[in-house]
């Protein structure tokens, strides 16, 4: 809507400048022209009055001298002297005047001509010292009689000419003087429509903007109240609340959203209640293994017990080589089962957190699984941070007991150090051991996978399986860097 406004208005500013650039170029015109044709009708009245003067003061020479002839006073020449002096000067100006104009040039030459004829026809009869018979004298009045004609003639057709101009020249002037005011008046008026008309339609777009906003926010507001009702729903769910429903039936996006949310939590509902029937089954399942299944265990325990005690005379070797693997079966069997539950335990028992120093935590985990030969070196940024004590206990006890248990000498090297990853903690933990091999990293972590012979007592390949359980419980991840020969590296994130 914005760059529509902009749109519209940019292109109404852009018509009135428009206009009023138009209005300014016909005034202008119309000015210049009027200009033009006012100095045009000034030059036809120089025009004419040069002529007017040229035949004035020739004129006025021709009555001096007749009136110098009939009195003799020389007084009467002073008009014929001051001609001599004017009428070049006047003639040269009346040349500038019309150097446009090639018709009234030519008329100008013969003006020149007989004004130079009508002096010399005049000068010698200024001379009275200049002896001149009667007849002579009167030809040349008679001269001077028919030049003035001519020149009277010739100013005639000058002036007719430059009256024409002048009428033309006036026409034109008055022209551009009735239309500089209606060109004016005209693109004034369009002007003031079209700058109307901007405010006009800037009036009705920004209404319908605010219109539109008004609109934009109340549908806004709807969709962050049903919004809200879908986090709401959302955080009930994390909290385990699946009854929860959404009262949202409109035909939209939303709508439909807030349906699939509904047909979820129901079926979640369903799910995690089927979940829970699991559940306590497995509950059942782990009471049973612990008591039905470890109890008869014992009972044959102790009755190889007694076979080796009451009948230790008469066993032979190889019957004390079978009693032997049987109590290693059986010794193997109750690990299986006790480390069946452990895993079906993880989890599922109550997290509780607190203040953990892990420095403290590793020796304490240390008396327990670590033999006196072997060494173990705690890193010296080891932190203190609340987190479930039990779970990462666990972690580092399977972890040490796994080292020492696959450690192929007697004695050996163990070390844990600590990083800051962000948000986790990054342990490691170093042995100097035999190594895994690059194929075994991701077996090593499934249930009933070890590197040794299964007939070895103690390996009963739950304890990595265990360790991965409780670290991915809290989202957290392992790996491991290790190679044949080069010990093995266990490296989890844990969370602060």
């Amino acid at each position: 809507m914005k760059s529509k406004i902009d749109g519209k208005i940019i292109a109404g500013l852009g018509l009135a400048v428009g206009i009023l650039l138009l209005t300014a170029a016909a005034s202008f015109w119309s000015i210049r022209g009027l200009s033009v044709q006012t100095k045009r009708v000034e030059h036809t009245y120089q025009v004419m009055q040069q002529v007017a003067n040229v035949a004035a003061v020739l004129k006025d020479a021709q009555a001096g001298v007749r009136g110098y002839l009939l009195t003799g006073d020389t007084l009467y020449l002073r008009p014929f002297s001051l001609a001599s002096g004017m009428l070049p000067t006047s003639l040269e100006r009346l040349d500038q005047l019309t150097a446009d104009n090639t018709t009234q040039q030519a008329r100008l030459d013969s003006l020149r001509a007989l004004v130079e004829q009508e002096f010399r026809i005049l000068r010698p009869l200024t001379d009275m010292n200049k002896s001149m018979n009667k007849a002579a004298l009167q030809t040349l009045l008679d001269t001077d009689r028919q030049t003035l004609r001519q020149v009277r003639l010739l100013y005639d057709r000058i002036q007719q000419q430059e009256m024409a101009l002048l009428a033309q020249r006036s026409a034109l002037q008055d022209v551009f003087e009735k239309a500089t005011p209606i060109v004016v008046l005209v693109s004034a008026v369009l002007a003031v429509i079209i700058v109307v008309w901007l405010v006009i339609k800037i009036v009705k777009e920004l209404a319908d903007n605010r219109r539109l906003q008004d609109e934009l926010a109340e549908v806004n507001q709807q969709i962050s109240r049903r919004i809200a009702q879908i986090r709401s729903l959302a955080e009930q769910v994390v909290q385990g609340d699946y009854t929860v429903k959404i009262s949202d039936e409109a035909d939209d996006n939303l709508g439909g959203l807030a349906i699939s949310l509904n047909r979820m939590t129901q079926t979640l509902e369903s799910s995690f209640s089927a979940l829970e029937k699991r559940n306590q089954e497995l509950d059942q399942f782990a009471y049973v293994a612990s008591h039905d299944l470890k109890a008869p265990l014992r009972g044959v325990t102790t009755i190889v017990k007694w076979i080796e005690e009451e009948l230790s005379a008469e066993l032979s070797p190889q019957l004390r080589t079978y009693l032997t693997q049987m109590k290693g079966r059986l010794s193997r069997l109750e690990d299986l089962i006790n480390g069946l539950l452990a895993y079906a335990r993880v989890g599922r028992t109550a997290q509780s957190v607190s203040t953990v120093d892990v420095s403290q935590l590793l020796n304490e985990v240390a008396e327990l699984v670590v033999p006196p030969d072997f060494t173990l070196h705690l890193g010296p940024n080891l932190p203190v941070f609340a987190t479930n004590r039990l779970g990462l206990q666990q972690v580092f006890t399977n972890l040490l007991s796994n080292a020492v248990k696959y450690h192929h000498r007697g004695a050996g090297q163990l070390a844990v150090t600590c990083a800051d990853a962000g948000r986790c903690y990054e342990f490691r933990a170093q042995d100097d051991g035999p190594g895994i091999a690059p194929e075994y990293h991701q077996k090593v972590f499934l249930l009933f996978q070890t590197l040794r012979d299964r007939n070895t007592a103690e390996s009963t390949g739950i304890g990595l399986s265990i360790v991965q359980k409780l670290i991915n419980e809290h989202q957290g991840k392992i790996r491991i860097e290790s190679a044949p020969g080069q010990g093995a590296a266990f490296i989890f994130t844990w969370p602060k």
